[in-house]
């Protein structure tokens, strides 16, 4: 093809569906529907499924002529030779793993349609300038393995490789396996360190469901997403007194639950000031019996928002009000309508997980952007215009991830970016997740055209070096 065709290649749409639904019968999950399809997923990280799943994508990306091969965190990497293959490749991919009630989108549409995108430059006998690859991390979901995008976290040298292969299964209960034990069972402990410098990428695009309701709320097809929110993740722990719930009155209770809601109520209101966001998953008592006041009670608390700065000032202001809380003060009228207490409890703090926030390169961002233009046409927006702080078109939008995606790490070592579609409801980590045929071949071709025009522009880019 020549260069000035590309912007013309298409996904087969059928085809690409056809991957996203064979592959999902390893690891089938919920029954959400009557359909066929209408089924979710329960394919966890390092599973025997999951082991079903790698194969497929070996045995796949092999037929259509890639090299593959599999670092010492089981990521895997499959490269079509480019012109020069000197070069490190542009990859695109996501995972394969789910959790244990999820749907069959979610990271698996971005591995499938970059497979493929593989597919369409072989049809088309596209030589590209570069090599490009397609990457399938390891336990990016962290619901068995408990650190979400461990394996692109040891690639990028963010997390450390002992204490990734040291993480031990939490499903099912009191398993003793870890990430190696099980890396070495399913056969993929590669022999490749795991590393950016071991596997370089020149650049990492990724295709994702939006998880949000955004873009179907506002009939947008495609999200140019320009970055990820910063987020931490927090155990909070409060320590009251038991006591009897018939013997002892509110006053002289010390009641360690009932602070905590109030806490998780305070995160809510204090969050909304800051324009963040504050969620709390996790919630354990003791001793968990119907006429005891608990005495200690353990919570999670997920902070998040575009800017490190909010999130900071959310925490700090989270902490503040948690104490006065504890020390049985009033904070933003929550204790209004409540008993006083003479007693007061005691928090603590443990910070678990910090992801500042994320910006995306420029040229990725713009290699998205256009391939949408190319595939929705261009009303409202200008091609040629600054990648951000303006209106890009009634097809797309800019974006701010919600969520972490292994682009994240990957974004540290090479430009990245990410592409958007819309799901039914925002719904997702849920069996009923859904996107249309049509949004998942609209997200494929904005794969297939991004990753074609950056090669094309690091081709210029070389050229003019040379010259």
């Amino acid at each position: 093809m020549k260069p000035e065709d590309f912007a013309s290649l298409r996904v087969d749409g059928a085809r690409l569906m056809n991957d996203i639904h064979s592959t999902s019968e390893w690891g089938k999950g919920e029954r959400w529907g009557d359909a066929e399809t209408e089924v979710g997923m329960s394919r966890l990280s390092l599973s025997d499924t999951d082991k079903q799943a790698r194969d497929w994508f070996h045995e796949t990306t092999t037929a259509l002529g890639c090299k593959v091969h599999v670092d010492a965190m089981g990521n895997q990497f499959a490269v079509r030779p480019g012109l020069d293959n000197e070069a490190p490749p542009t990859y695109a991919g996501s995972h394969l793993d789910t959790q244990p009630t999820g749907g069959r989108y979610d990271g698996i549409l971005g591995v499938t349609a970059a497979v493929e995108m593989l597919r369409v430059l072989n049809d088309n006998w596209v030589e590209t300038a570069y090599p490009v690859g397609v990457v399938n991390w390891t336990n990016e979901e962290g619901a068995r393995f408990p650190m979400s995008m461990t394996a692109s976290g040891v690639w990028s040298g963010d997390i450390p490789l002992e204490k990734a292969h040291n993480l031990k299964s939490v499903i099912p209960a009191n398993d003793t396996a870890t990430m190696r034990t099980e890396l070495e069972r399913i056969g993929y402990l590669g022999d490749v360190p795991c590393s950016w410098e071991a596997t370089r990428m020149a650049a990492h695009f990724e295709l994702h469901i939006e998880q949000g309701p955004i873009l179907e709320a506002e009939n947008r097809r495609v999200g140019v997403v320009q970055g990820v929110q910063s987020y931490k993740w927090f155990t909070v722990t409060v320590r009251g007194r038991d006591a009897h719930t018939g013997a002892t009155s509110f006053q002289h209770r010390a009641d360690a639950l009932l602070t905590a809601s109030k806490m998780i109520l305070a995160s809510h209101k204090v969050a909304t000031q800051h324009g963040a966001l504050a969620s709390t998953g996790i919630l354990n008592l003791k001793p968990g019996s119907t006429n005891t006041v608990p005495g200690f009670v353990q919570f999670s608390l997920d902070i998040r928002a575009p800017e490190n700065e909010t999130v900071e000032a959310t925490e700090a202001a989270c902490k503040s009000a948690f104490s006065a809380l504890a020390a049985g003060q009033d904070v933003m009228d929550i204790q209004t309508g409540c008993a006083p207490s003479s007693r007061q409890c005691t928090v603590d703090w443990r910070t678990d997980f910090v992801s500042p926030a994320t910006h995306f390169h420029d040229d990725c961002i713009s290699c998205v952007q256009a391939a949408a233009q190319d595939l929705c046409g261009s009303s409202g927006g200008e091609a040629d215009a600054e990648v951000k702080g303006r209106d890009i078109g009634s097809w797309g939008k800019l974006m701010t991830s919600g969520a972490g995606h292994d682009t994240v790490y990957a974004n540290k070592r090479c430009p990245a970016s990410m592409i958007f579609v819309p799901c039914r409801d925002g719904v997702s980590h849920n069996p009923s997740e859904y996107s249309s045929p049509e949004q998942c071949a609209d997200g494929a071709n904005v794969l297939l055209g991004a990753v074609v025009r950056y090669d094309r522009l690091r081709g210029e880019r070389g050229r003019e070096r040379g010259s």
